[in-house]
């Protein structure tokens, strides 16, 4: 069967052009970092999953200053650093972190550190 993640995901950023570039160059490492993940557009996020879903793009909900996407993660662990925007634990050690992605220069190795560990959390489930 064909992928038509690509094309998906240019109309899913549709007029938005710099969050696609983002979206893009985060799936370009993700994909590199962890080869055996599968995209999924969907109406109101991107999927990246291996057995399950470890990583979302999503669009803000709000205005924002510059163009942006939300990424955000599940580990079992809440992560103290400033970079997440917001974390909340809607199961018992499960916790979902956002961060706000507005510059390639955030694809940095603590990031791609998280969603490696997010893909074998989300595997081990």
């Amino acid at each position: 069967m064909p992928d038509f993640s690509a094309m998906d995901a240019l109309r899913f950023f549709d007029r938005r052009p710099r969050e696609l570039e983002l979206y893009q160059a985060f799936a370009d490492k993700v994909l590199a970092a962890c080869p055996d993940t599968h995209i999924r557009v969907l109406k109101s996020q991107i999927t990246l999953e291996n057995r399950h879903g470890f990583a979302f793009v999503s669009l803000p909900r709000r205005k924002v200053s510059e163009p942006s996407v939300v990424v955000s993660f599940g580990l079992s662990y809440r992560i103290p650093s400033p970079r997440i925007w917001m974390a909340v634990e809607p199961y018992p050690n499960r916790w979902t972190h956002h961060l706000l992605l507005s510059d390639e220069t955030q694809l940095d190795a603590e990031l791609l550190g998280w969603i490696t560990e997010a893909a074998a959390f989300a595997a081990a489930k």
